[in-house]
């Protein structure tokens, strides 16, 4: 029992509630309700913070994900604590007893930027989430997509030149082989010439031949199938000696067209492979959250319907704790915190207006005082001076009816006369 009273206050001060104002059983169960609900988003924004800075880090997985995860889940639970703990308590007419008078009604603006906030929040948790589920079909999609993306590098660009170049070389080595391959075949059509004449002069010379006459006379027919035969011999090794000199000559140019062709074949490979680079580079978070939202698109009731409800399901988890704060506006434990924070507001007001009566009554009577004092002073002044005259006037008239000799040694005398000295 104590176990789960303790457990019941630490989920009442997660909520940011005082648990000596929560006084009946709803607000302690919606309170502690409330506590559970902001643990839960601790857990799951520590998860979805860390989940987006690895997708953004292209699945990397830093071990810095795991500080920034648990400070945006902080910060977003603060926000939380703070619109929770927060009553919104009413300090006009304090002495009034109308319960009405105790709350004000909600700032509308506060929910709604924790609402925009939630929104805000589910998106960026919910699309690493999201891509981590369809990786297989997101990374099918990214292959399409770089190879369609290959395809277009290659018809333009410097592959797209380089294989003109390529093509164009390739054209001019057929040409010289075409030049000294129609010279070899020439030979090798005089020569097979060649030896039909020479078969017909042996046919000839046999008596099978034309003549019908066994032998090879000079000046018959198998001799001059014979001579015909080693001239198109004597042409045949011509065009083989012509072939030579035509390959001999194009050697130096052959050589050259070789060279650039190997450079253009090692420029068109690395220029491949530094496409293929980039292109597989990006497949980072942006790709992917592409591609992502094209599988959405084009699949809506199945992967769109999904993203979606995920979405909502966070958005309602992140806003389940301000909800229910909403909802419960004026239970019991805000009407007692709005009654003790009214009461002692009304009991500093009316020391501060006691305090202002007090000073106003200290100083009307500090002004009476130094009114009297002056006053006061100023009549002693003038007893003073009324006693002074007196004394004066009686002194004169003893010294004046007095004798002379006596006046003389008076000890006053030479005072008197000083006065009359003064006097005239």
């Amino acid at each position: 029992m104590g176990k789960t009273r303790d457990m019941r206050r630490l989920l009442l001060r997660i909520a940011n509630v005082n648990p000596d104002s929560v006084t009946t059983h709803s607000d302690r169960v919606l309170y502690a309700s409330i506590g559970a609900f902001i643990l839960l988003y601790f857990v799951y924004g520590t998860a979805g913070g860390a989940a987006f800075v690895d997708a953004s880090a292209n699945y990397t997985h830093p071990w810095w994900m795991w500080l920034v995860g648990p400070l945006v889940a902080i910060g977003v639970i603060a926000y939380d604590r703070a619109v929770v703990g927060r009553v919104a308590i009413n300090y006009d007419r304090l002495d009034s007893a109308d319960p009405d008078d105790l709350l004000r009604h909600p700032t509308l603006g506060l929910y709604l930027g924790r609402l925009c906030l939630a929104l805000l929040f589910a998106v960026i948790i919910t699309e690493p989430l999201m891509l981590a589920r369809y990786q297989g079909e997101i990374n099918a999609r990214l292959n399409e997509v770089h190879n369609a993306q290959i395809s277009e590098i290659e018809q333009g660009g410097a592959i797209a030149t380089y294989d003109a170049r390529l093509q164009e070389l390739k054209k001019q080595a057929a040409a010289d082989d075409s030049a000294v391959q129609a010279l070899n075949t020439r030979a090798a059509e005089k020569r097979s010439d060649a030896r039909k004449l020479y078969q017909q002069a042996l046919a000839d010379s046999e008596g099978d031949g034309v003549s019908r006459k066994a032998g090879c006379p000079a000046g018959g027919f198998c001799d001059t199938l014979v001579k015909r035969s080693r001239a198109l011999d004597d042409q045949a090794a011509r065009l083989d000696q012509q072939a030579a000199a035509l390959q001999t000559t194009q050697q130096p140019a052959r050589t050259s067209r070789q060279a650039e062709e190997a450079d253009l074949t090692t420029k068109i490979s690395e220029q491949r492979t530094a496409n293929a680079d980039a292109i597989r580079a990006d497949a980072g978070f942006g790709a992917r959250t592409k591609a992502m939202w094209y599988l959405v698109s084009s699949d809506f009731w199945g992967i769109g319907v999904f993203y979606i409800g995920i979405a909502l399901l966070l958005v309602a988890l992140d806003c389940a704790a301000v909800g229910l704060k909403i909802v419960s506006h004026g239970n019991a434990y805000e009407r007692t915190e709005a009654r003790i924070a009214r009461r002692r507001e009304h009991e500093a007001a009316i020391g501060y207006e006691q305090g202002l009566r007090d000073a106003r009554r200290y100083a009307e009577a500090t002004s009476r005082v130094m009114a009297e004092s002056i006053g006061k002073a100023s009549r002693d002044e003038e007893l003073a001076d009324i006693a002074m005259d007196r004394a004066r006037t009686k002194l004169y008239k003893s010294v004046a009816s007095a004798p002379v000799h006596l006046l003389e040694r008076h000890p006053a005398a030479r005072s008197a006369r000083d006065v009359d000295r003064l006097r005239a």
